[in-house]
């Protein structure tokens, strides 16, 4: 039976803090914001830190607030409180929705999003809906403060594009506005999900046209990828787009890097994708009934 190595927690007052223990520490220290991961890790001997940084004792940053438009939540928010959260509800509805169906309610209830996104574990959900919804995320450190867009945070599989020190802090989602339609959908047999697809449209007439889109895959390939050739085949009118869906879930499948694994083979990924961007499309557009989801 394996067991974990002999570390020390710290438990920072502040982020910049958190920044100064980090880069004291070096390659011996790792961020502590829920563990669910990072403990599993260390326990197989994957990671091996002599120095564990408790981000969850550092006031207010697991809060959720509503700001200029946006949903702001604080890195150590927990999947739990940001699916059981009104204001995510009422704003940003399809957040509710794949936070509930995150691992299992103990993983919820103990894993934060900040976590999940720079553990970056390729069969995770979180990512690929935060890349539809055009979520970015604010890092901080002893040389400052800057933001990215979600997408240029995972730099590959388990692997992100935080700098030496930087500390995640605050996770920045746009609310949907009445013009927009958005949905994300996975496929699971095993442990964790083996396709998870997310889309986003906007339509100024409430489904009879698109003027945008935006489609992630993840599960499928080392990290979440958005489908930019095929966004382009899912605009137009419902019938353009509806005809045009098996290119577009081509597109999506070439873009990303399709992988073979005990998942299954690449084609069979390809295939899911085919299969589920019809799905989500519906689900998206207020489909929800089960015979939707059988064609």
């Amino acid at each position: 039976m394996t067991t974990l190595s002999r570390f020390e927690i710290h438990q920072p007052a502040s982020a910049l803090e958190a920044s100064q223990m980090l880069s004291h520490y070096g390659e011996d220290a790792g961020i502590y914001a829920g563990g669910t991961e990072l403990l599993l890790a260390m326990r197989h001997q994957a990671l091996n830190y002599r120095h564990l940084i408790d981000l969850k004792v550092v006031p207010g940053l697991n809060s959720i607030e509503l700001r200029n438009g946006s949903i702001e939540i604080g890195a150590t928010a927990t999947h739990r409180s940001i699916e059981r959260s009104s204001l995510v509800r009422q704003n940003q509805p399809a957040l509710t929705e794949m936070e509930s169906q995150v691992a299992n309610v103990r993983v919820r209830a103990t894993g934060t999003l900040g976590g999940n996104l720079c553990f970056a574990e390729p069969h995770s959900d979180p990512a690929t809906l935060l890349l539809v919804l055009g979520a970015a995320v604010k890092v901080e450190s002893a040389a400052g403060v800057r933001e990215m867009p979600v997408g240029e945070l995972i730099a590959g599989a388990y692997a992100s594009n935080l700098q030496p020190g930087e500390i995640l802090t605050k996770i920045t989602i746009p609310c949907a506005k009445p013009n927009h339609r958005a949905a994300y959908m996975k496929f699971q047999v095993h442990e964790r999900p083996t396709l998870g697809l997310g889309l986003w449209v906007e339509t100024p007439d409430d489904g009879h046209t698109f003027t945008s889109a935006r489609v992630a895959v993840g599960c499928v390939c080392p990290f979440p990828t958005r489908g930019v050739d095929a966004e382009k085949l899912l605009t137009g009118t419902r019938g353009e787009v509806e005809k045009r869906l098996p290119e577009a879930a081509d597109a999506i499948a070439d873009a990303a890097d399709l992988v073979d694994d005990h998942e299954g083979s690449a084609e069979y990924k390809r295939h899911l994708i085919h299969v589920f961007l019809r799905r989500v499309f519906r689900k998206a557009l207020g489909g929800t009934r089960e015979a939707d989801f059988l064609s």
